[in-house]
């Protein structure tokens, strides 16, 4: 099979070595194996700033949107209700899980180019009172925007809520102090930032909302509390886990600490971000997102105008030269996605940015 380096949000690509840590088979009860899974716990809290006094950790099997659906249809019972904050695709699937799920919930829309507003949440909390949880999407990948989940945050907890952040694809390449920002429940996956493979997701949860959350669940597999409590114990997972991808992921751990951790990664992603973004205006392809939100893990692009563009022979002709950026289009605009997260470096999005230039000359002389 043909190789190439992913240009997406994850899966991206990852280094050999924590490929190489895959070859090596565990058994899940093993004291070793639940050893790594413990210290994984203890490294995921202190990257996000936060202590084990009032903060734990749950991981869970299967993609981001287990680890999402986990958490909404655990802690958010009966009577109780969610306002989901939506900009794009990853806040309008938490309105696919709540009612799969029958979870009462408010969705609050707002445009794929725009955060959600504080004022508006605000607002809405105020008018409802029935509401008890508020969720929404960090790194929305949809359109690559950032939403400020600080502003929201301050409004969430005044009003005394239950507050939930999909950080899929931002933990661990954006800075996010948990505790101070006081985030109840923020849910990542083992495919991103950090630089492992899919496989897990986990959650870093305030003690005391998990432990609110107990009987809550709709779900045996994704029942959150019953997770911990069983993982809280010595390590171990309730039920088979993906042990090729959590000795990957520790290695991935180690790995983010020798570049420097957070902060060195979140500028290596920024830097890869704003060349992109830079190197693309030369020859007119324009950013869908304003540079005030415009996150440092994906760019969505505009078409480019006045040539016989076709996004799949773009991607196609990316690809077969080595590289494979995130397919189709999402917003109502025509547009196109190019991520810079992984083991992707200045080199790589100046050999990207050359393929897309030689691609457009290709289009001109047709």
């Amino acid at each position: 099979m043909k190789t190439y380096k992913l240009l997406t949000p994850g899966p991206l690509t990852t280094t050999d070595t924590v490929k190489q840590e895959m070859l090596f088979d565990h058994c899940t009860w093993d004291d070793d194996y639940k050893k790594i899974t413990l210290e994984i716990r203890d490294q995921l809290l202190t990257l996000a700033h936060a202590d084990s006094t009032t903060y734990t950790v749950v991981l869970m099997q299967g993609s981001g949107t287990f680890g999402v659906e986990s958490v909404l249809s655990s802690v958010v019972g009966e009577n109780e209700k969610l306002l989901i904050a939506a900009n794009g695709a990853y806040g309008e699937r938490m309105e696919e899980i709540a009612k799969h799920n029958r979870i009462p919930y408010v969705i609050y829309n707002e445009h794929y180019n725009q955060v959600p507003s504080a004022e508006k949440i605000k607002k809405m909390l105020e008018e409802d009172s029935d509401i008890t949880h508020v969720a929404m999407v960090h790194s929305e990948t949809t359109s690559g925007i950032l939403n400020d989940i600080q502003a929201v945050a301050q409004i969430v907890k005044g009003a005394g809520k239950t507050f939930i952040v999909d950080a899929m694809s931002s933990f661990g390449g954006v800075d996010i102090d948990v505790p101070g920002m006081g985030i109840d429940f923020i849910i990542s996956s083992a495919n991103k930032c950090i630089q492992g493979v899919p496989g897990f997701s986990f959650i870093i949860c305030k003690k005391d909302k998990l432990e609110e959350s107990r009987g809550k669940a709709r779900s045996l597999s994704l029942d959150l509390y019953d997770q911990w409590k069983t993982m809280e114990a010595d390590g171990k997972w309730r039920f088979t886990s993906p042990t090729h991808v959590v000795l990957a992921f520790a290695r991935a751990l180690k790995e983010l600490e020798e570049e420097g951790g957070i902060p060195a990664r979140a500028k290596r992603y920024l830097d890869n971000n704003q060349l992109l973004i830079r190197k693309m205006k030369e020859f007119g392809i324009r950013p869908y997102i304003s540079p005030d939100h415009q996150g440092p893990i994906i760019t969505t692009f505009f078409y480019p105008e006045n040539c016989n563009f076709s996004f799949q022979e773009m991607y196609d002709f990316i690809k077969e030269r080595g590289y494979a950026i995130y397919p189709g289009k999402v917003t109502e605009a025509d547009t196109f996605r190019i991520g810079n997260i992984g083991e992707i470096y200045e080199e790589d999005i100046l050999k990207v940015v050359s393929l897309f230039k030689e691609f457009l000359e290709t289009r001109q002389e047709v």
